[in-house]
């Protein structure tokens, strides 16, 4: 599949540019076309060449035989904007009159309906069709929650209520130009051109180029968000998590991806901080599992989310956004010296102190922790899938849970938020409390997830049981710097052993443990982000050999698809001369997987 992606639009097609069954074209949660099939006399094209925004198509020809022309096929999107731009060029010495068409349909179908297996009742929908001045127009309404997909076509093409077609004469050796417009009700901008990656970098340079490249097509601008009288700065951007079901703020995502890239694009740290400070939760609401001080899992403004049929419109399910927000919002000040952000945002920073304290509960277990039974997600840490978490024997893990990572990263934000007390606020006397508290954090750490093999147990359950699975998440605890010297260097040996490196990354669980599966989302595939904090962590631990090693698997992986890592790999093991081998439903662009060479290069200098 083809994807291209702007902010919070997003177009899946074939080879050929077309969106079938498996596709659409995508704003803001809604499918706005189901079908978008070009044809011409009323046969499908085949693909001779395909890149990200441009495809080259001939008719079906007989063996020997030359096509009578070709067609470029130009796709853009701009927001909630899909552009097309059809050049036919004729190379037969007559005129050729050529029938080209696009049939279309648009079923609004909610992401969450197509990620799922669970049918929503949606009979009480009302649907319409018009093929009327100069546009088709494709409408939609449930219960106040209204959509409208618009086509236009230029030069002016015959509209049904199923697509458009034109009837056009084309000169011996000449071209004809035809174009056509699909928007939704929120379309606003003028689509730009997909960004170019240079081929002549080394692999590493051509996988940050690419990184890059495609976080910039991942841009959100906040008021694409819903966010009703929010006020933040003009230009406020954040990294959407990744197409095409994730394209909104996520709170881990984002933070992690805005870290990973803060040396090449600081104002995706300050967007993605100053939203995630005016979304930060004010109440008790177990719905939405919110709780003061608590920072954002994810927004959504699709339908099943505005109708509350889904929990997801404003959703607070998860462990470990509150300490990243700490993290980030102190590694921001570090690099950037921005006191302006550090002093707007000390009072969320309070905040979240105060949430990981309290109803994180920190002070009072002595670990950040979540419920395994609250509504949505199972598991509130990066591993969200039901059945992500797993004792070695592959049983599962119930909480309320403290997962190894979590406690890493609230380790890290108290030691970074104890230095912005010290250098942005103020506040030394804040400053030796948090640093206080990190320094007891450490020294239960080490006593209570130490396995009998020396490992990082993957978390403690509900009866505080060490959950003894190995797995990737040691890779993050690594990173954080929890770890003191001497038990870092057995955890980082065990970590580049060959049961977890496949060769390409770090498997999310040991290869020849009972709950391994090397296509299994979390307990055994590979996820680039992970293998790059991975790698991160090993620098730190001064076991540079074997962090270059890893990395040089990852860049070999991306250097495969063109510089780019999808969001997810399958953990089955590299092989010669082959490719690595893709999760079957895997994001791609993915945010902090594009943002994963950036944090290579970081910690390999």
């Amino acid at each position: 599949m083809r994807t291209l992606v702007s902010g919070v639009t997003c177009l899946l097609t074939d080879a050929a540019g077309n969106v079938t069954d498996s596709g659409g074209f995508f704003v803001a949660d809604t499918r706005h076309l189901s079908r978008w099939v070009l044809t011409v006399h009323g046969r499908a094209l085949r693909a001779l060449a395909t890149d990200a925004g441009e495809v080259v198509l001939a008719p079906p020809t007989v063996r020997n035989e030359n096509p009578p022309f070709v067609l470029r096929r130009v796709q853009r999107l701009g927001s909630g904007l899909l552009t097309e731009e059809l050049t036919l060029t004729s190379f037969v010495p007559s005129p050729q009159t050529v029938r080209v068409a696009f049939s279309a349909e648009a079923d609004f179908a909610d992401q969450f309906e197509l990620r799922s297996s669970r049918l929503f009742d949606k009979s009480d929908a009302n649907r319409d069709v018009t093929a009327e001045d100069a546009s088709l127009v494709f409408g939609y309404e449930r219960r106040g929650f209204q959509r409208e997909t618009r086509v236009t076509a230029s030069p002016p093409a015959r509209l049904s209520h199923d697509g458009a077609q034109w009837t056009v004469t084309v000169p011996p050796h000449g071209s004809v130009v035809l174009r056509a417009t699909v928007a939704s009700g929120d379309a606003a901008a003028v689509p730009a051109p997909s960004p170019v990656v240079s081929a002549s970098a080394d692999d590493l340079d051509r996988c940050v180029a690419r990184g890059l490249a495609d976080l910039d097509t991942l841009r959100v601008p906040a008021e694409d968000l819903p966010l009703p009288g929010v006020d933040l700065p003009a230009g406020t951007v954040v990294p959407a998590a990744g197409a095409p079901w994730f394209l909104t703020l996520f709170g881990r995502d984002s933070l992690l991806t805005s870290l990973f890239a803060l040396p090449y694009r600081p104002e995706l740290a300050e967007g993605t901080l100053r939203l995630l400070a005016a979304t930060q939760g004010r109440e008790h609401a177990l719905e939405r599992i919110e709780q003061p001080g608590k920072i954002l899992h994810e927004l959504r403004r699709g339908e099943l989310a505005t109708l509350g049929e889904v929990p997801y419109a404003r959703y607070y399910g998860t462990v470990d956004a509150t300490p990243l927000f700490l993290v980030l919002l102190a590694e921001h000040h570090a690099v950037t010296g921005d006191d302006i952000v550090a002093k707007d945002l000390e009072p969320a920073a309070r905040a979240a102190v105060a949430w990981m304290l309290d109803d994180g509960g920190l002070a009072a277990t002595g670990y950040l922790r979540y419920p395994t039974d609250a509504p949505g997600l199972v598991h509130h840490c990066w591993k969200d899938s039901a059945d992500a978490l797993v004792f070695a024997d592959g049983a599962p893990a119930t909480g309320p849970i403290a997962v190894c990572e979590a406690q890493g990263y609230a380790y890290r934000a108290l030691r970074g938020t104890a230095e912005l007390a010290r250098s942005a606020w103020g506040d030394p006397t804040w400053a030796v409390d948090l640093d206080k508290r990190a320094d007891r954090l450490r020294a239960m750490f080490s006593a209570d997830f130490r396995l009998p093999n020396a490992f990082v147990a993957l978390a403690l359950d509900g009866a505080d049981r060490q959950v003894d699975a190995l797995a990737s998440n040691a890779g993050h605890v690594l990173w954080s710097g929890i770890l003191d010297d001497s038990w870092a260097a057995l955890v980082g040996e065990r970590l580049a052993a060959d049961d977890f490196f496949s060769g390409w990354g770090i498997r999310t669980l040991a290869e020849g443990q009972p709950p391994y599966h090397p296509l299994s989302y979390h307990r055994g595939g590979v996820w680039p982000h992970d293998t790059a904090l991975a790698v991160a962590g090993l620098a730190r631990a001064g076991q540079r050999d074997a962090a270059a090693r890893i990395a040089d698997g990852l860049v070999a992986a991306a250097s495969t698809a063109g510089g780019r890592l999808p969001e997810v790999l399958t953990g089955l093991g590299r092989r010669p001369g082959q490719s690595p081998v893709p999760y079957p439903h895997s994001c791609s662009p993915q945010a902090w997987a594009a943002a994963s060479p950036l944090l290579l290069r970081t910690a390999l200098g």
